[in-house]
């Protein structure tokens, strides 16, 4: 076989695998549209999506308390990993010593490697009680699937943010050296400006996980289906409803649990296409 006829081959074969990985995500929208989309348009999809009433053995698939927890469970997560995210990633790119960084680098990842019943273990064993016993209510509540889900997106937000830190050319800091600026002000008014794409992209994959995250959140959220008023009560997210259901579930009520995974299905897919074009314009 040629050069030429080998090289055609590997392109053939590399456009397979890209078009095979499509495919998969295609079949995957498609059946869960085609279980969960008439569920929705029988019972009216606003209905679906602002009811709060979740009795799907008496007829009612209203899924907003679940919505809502989803989107505060994520944005309290995010409140406390951002901070201490993007400040590890400005010390490993930008201040640590290399051996320092080449130490603390795989110590961070290996968070990652943590399965997720370990993080609700570690939840329910520690951090439930000292809510309950500290701030009151039953401890299992959105504060501590905030803080669980905190600690289990650092590793997302600061592998991508450190990346796009280090991207960042290395003539921006040396001028900014060379008119004045101290390390600290070069980081802050040079470095993170430049850097505010991959790091917007890091924030929005991070905020991802977080949504898509189950075993840590069940765990520790307690499962009430209802709209939280406070951080210290129960809830349920969405991936939860449909972990805690699906095993038993038939008829509508299956179909409703399908209908809650397009919703899902829907809020991640925005949240990947926003980083991804974030991603594209930080690097223009």
């Amino acid at each position: 076989m040629t050069v030429a006829r080998r090289e055609k081959a590997i392109e053939r074969a590399l456009l397979v695998s890209a078009l095979s990985a499509v495919s998969m995500l295609a079949l995957i929208a498609a059946f869960i549209l085609i279980e969960g989309a008439p569920v929705m348009l029988r019972h009216g999809i606003s209905s679906f999506l602002a009811g709060t009433r979740w009795a799907p053995t008496k007829g009612s698939f209203g899924i907003l308390p679940m919505i809502v927890a989803s989107v505060v469970v994520t944005l309290g997560a995010m409140v406390i990993a951002v901070p201490l995210g993007l400040s590890c990633a400005v010390f490993l790119a930008e201040i640590a010593p290399r051996r320092a960084a080449n130490f603390l680098r795989p110590a961070i990842q290996l968070l990652a490697g943590i399965p997720s019943v370990v993080y609700g273990f570690v939840g329910i064993l520690f951090l439930v009680p000292l809510i309950r016993e500290n701030l009151g209510g039953p401890g299992l509540s959105v504060l501590a699937a905030v803080v669980i889900l905190g600690v289990m997106v650092l590793p997302t937000l600061i592998g991508i943010a450190e990346d796009a830190i280090e991207a960042v050319p290395r003539t921006y800091k040396e001028g900014a050296l060379a008119l004045g600026c101290t390390h600290a002000q070069a980081i802050r008014r040079v470095i993170l400006p430049a850097a505010r794409g991959g790091i917007i992209a890091a924030v929005i994959l991070a905020m991802g996980r977080a949504v898509g995250e189950t075993m840590a959140v069940i765990m520790v959220i307690g499962n009430a289906a209802i709209i939280p008023c406070s951080v210290l009560d129960p809830a349920r997210t969405l991936t939860s409803n449909i972990a805690l259901e699906m095993g038993y579930a038939a008829g509508d009520h299956q179909k409703a649990l399908f209908a809650t995974g397009v919703v899902l299905f829907a809020f991640i897919m925005v949240l990947n296409s926003i980083a991804t074009m974030r991603i594209v314009r930080g690097r223009r």
